[in-house]
């Protein structure tokens, strides 16, 4: 796959990542969010929790499933952007979480969404 392809085939993802959190009540607050120490897919508010996501799209599960995808490194690195993000913004939420967002854009059909809440 080309670069231009999976960036595409990413921001696609992540457009339907904010659209289903927005579709379960949740409020999107910033997509792409990035600083020097990288990029938060989106930033959301569930509730009084704020909520960082990170989103995995894939075409198929040729190279693994999407979750597969999230390492202890990975995650720690989500944990860093959330102290960040929080820091930029002078903002101090009751509470934080990270979620991850699966996207699988079949050949057919629509994509199929899933989200793992909690993950780090």
């Amino acid at each position: 796959m080309t670069y231009e392809r999976n960036k595409g085939v990413g921001d696609y993802g992540e457009r339907v990542a904010a659209d289903h959190l927005r579709s379960i009540g949740m409020a999107v607050l910033a997509t792409k969010w990035t600083c020097k120490f990288g990029e938060i897919d989106i930033v959301a508010r569930d509730g009084s929790t704020l909520v960082i996501c990170e989103v995995k799209t894939r075409t198929s599960y040729g190279h693994g499933g999407p979750f597969e995808a999230i390492t202890g490194q990975k995650a720690a690195r989500l944990r860093r952007l959330a102290m960040h993000w929080l820091e930029v913004h002078d903002i101090s939420p009751p509470s934080i979480r990270i979620d991850v967002i699966s996207v699988v854009v079949p050949a057919r059909g629509g994509p199929v969404v899933e989200r793992i809440t909690g993950v780090a």
